[in-house]
Parts: structure tokens; sequence; C-alpha cells
């Protein structure tokens, strides 16, 4: 099977790429911006250009019978938000109108747990039936800008005669993170940068077994499903406790109240704004973050997909050793 894969130069394509020259049964090419001598390596044929530009991507198609869309742009920053708009919305679109005119039969969309799995509260715990948390996420741009990537995905499948599966992975850890745009708050941990405890809860996945989850979602996902990619449900506080034993770093005792934290947080972005400084430590957006429940049942892709995630002790192992080896 000839198969074309967007974002294969980030944290999940990279492993995705390796998945599937472990499995040695398709013909992979990887859209790429610049030449990726590390797409080579994994054996793929660098194609380059972008999704939002049609004249490259018809050309990628040919001969192809399935897309894995991966291609995104990870950020909690507010200024961002129309450039993931784009990226993420207008991309899909590029991508399925292109899929469809070389008559591609199947779509993979890389989207976020955090579109359907997020929450105020801890219970009940979100599977795939939940609906679309845009009204929680309405100031957060990236979680925003994946729903409408979805919604578009399912909607133009539809209309085209493209089979449409989307995989929903939660925060993506393990190693090769090179842009730290997943595993920068494991970073940040490292670095005592995080003050305090935040009391809402996060769910986890190795990436590892995540790209091998999206490529059994080509083969076996049901078209017009998404499948929430998940480990373990852990509050917040916990989570920096398996942190401290891992790397041996002690975790933030202090516990302030939402209010509390979210003042601090817009103060100290004045403050380094004013010094025209680099972006604050501690931004509003992440704290507003901590304090949700991201806490998500991949039960679904347990069954359909042959989901299994690995002891969350290796992954926060090989994340640490990956990011000090990193500096």
């Amino acid at each position: 099977m000839k198969v074309l894969v967007t974002g294969g130069t980030g944290f999940l394509g990279e492993h995705l790429l390796a998945a599937l020259q472990q499995g040695g049964g398709d013909e992979v090419l990887a859209l790429c911006r610049k030449d990726s001598a590390r797409m080579r390596e994994l054996g793929a044929r660098v194609v380059i250009g972008d999704v939002s530009d049609a004249q490259t991507l018809a050309a990628a198609m040919v001969g192809v019978e399935g897309v894995y869309h991966l291609a995104g742009m990870v950020s909690r920053r507010a200024e961002d938000g129309q450039r993931m708009m784009r990226l993420h919305v207008d991309g899909t679109r590029a991508v399925m109108e292109a899929a469809r005119a070389a008559n591609v039969k199947r779509v993979v969309v890389a989207s976020s747990s955090g579109t359907v799995a997020v929450s105020e509260e801890a219970e009940p715990i979100a599977d795939e039936s939940f609906p679309y948390a845009t009204k929680l996420v309405g100031n957060w741009p990236y979680y925003l800008s994946k729903i409408y990537q979805e919604k578009l995905a399912f909607e133009l499948g539809a209309k085209l005669g493209i089979e449409v599966v989307v995989v929903n992975p939660s925060l993506l850890l393990g190693p090769g993170d090179a842009r730290q745009s997943s595993t920068g708050d494991v970073a940040r941990f490292l670095r005592r940068e995080i003050p305090a405890v935040p009391t809402g809860g996060v769910n986890f996945v190795d990436v590892r077994d995540a790209a091998a989850a999206t490529v059994a979602a080509m083969q076996k996902g049901r078209a017009g499903e998404r499948y929430l990619l998940g480990g373990p449900n852990w509050t917040c506080a916990e989570f920096f406790g398996r942190l401290e034993r891992s790397s041996k770093v002690r975790a933030p005792m202090l516990k302030l109240p939402k209010r509390v934290s979210l003042a601090g947080a817009s103060l100290l972005e004045r403050l380094y704004e004013k010094a025209g400084r680099r972006e604050s430590p501690v931004d509003r957006i992440s704290v507003e973050m901590g304090f949700a429940y991201w806490y998500c049942d991949s039960s679904k892709a347990q069954r359909e997909l042959g989901f299994t995630s690995r002891d969350p002790a290796e992954t926060l192992d090989d994340t640490i050793r990956y990011l000090r080896r990193a500096g």
C-alpha cells in the first residue's frame, strides 16, 4: 500500500514513520517543508512542499491509497490562534480535496483528546460519545482549532466519499520530542519552573503506543469514527509525584486557589512583556488548563484497534532521560 504522511517531522510523525518502517508493508512518502535526512532514514521518500500548496499535494497524492494527516502546530499562545486555524482547518481542507482528486480511499487525521475529553469535573470520564468541549476550550486556541479540524474532516469525508478516521491521543510523552511541543511541561518541571500544583487531572500516552494505534486506524478503524488514545488518569499532584520519583527533582508543594493562580500568571505575563523579556515561564492559558480534568476512556481503541498502553513509569523514565540528554 502506498501512503502519504503529512507532518512526518513532528513528534508523533517520526514515531509513525518508524512504526511503518517496522511493519515493512507500505511504500511511504513524507510531505516536508524542507528536505529531511531523518525522514529518509525512516524509510520514507521525501516530497518537498506544504499542505497549503494544492499543486504539491496533487503531485504527492499520485498512486496513494491512504493518507496520514498529522501536519499541525502546538501552541498555547493566543497570538498563534489564527495561524493554527489556517494550518489545521484550511490545511485539512486542502488535503481532503487533493485526496478526492487522486481517488484516495482513506484519510487518518491526528487530532487531540482535548476536543472531547476535557472537563471542569473529574467525572464522568469522557469517551468518544461525548460532545465537543467547545465552551471550555474556547480561549485555548490549539484545542479550538482541532475541534474545527475534526468537524471539517468528517464533513468532507462524507461529502467527498473518503473514509475518514480520527485518532485523538492525549498528552504525548516519550523520547524524541526535539521541539518540546508536547513534553514541554515535563521539561519545565525538571527546570523547577512550575511553582504550584493545580487541582486538575492529566492523561498521557506514550508516543510509541499512539503511533502504533495510528497505523492500526488505517487498517482497522471504522470510517466516520474517532478513537481516544490515552494512558493513566492521574491528578496533577499524582503526576508531579511520579515525575519526582523518576527524576529525583522535588515536586512543587504549594497549592493555590484557581483565582489566585490565574491572577499571578497574568501579572507575571505583564511583567515579562513590560521588561521585553522572553515568554513568561507561567502563562494564564497553561494555568487554566491545569485546573481542568483531561481524563479519557480508551476502551474503544483497545477493542477495535488493539491499542495498548505501556507501563507509565517506562514512559516517564524515557521522557526524562531524553530531555536530559537534549539539555
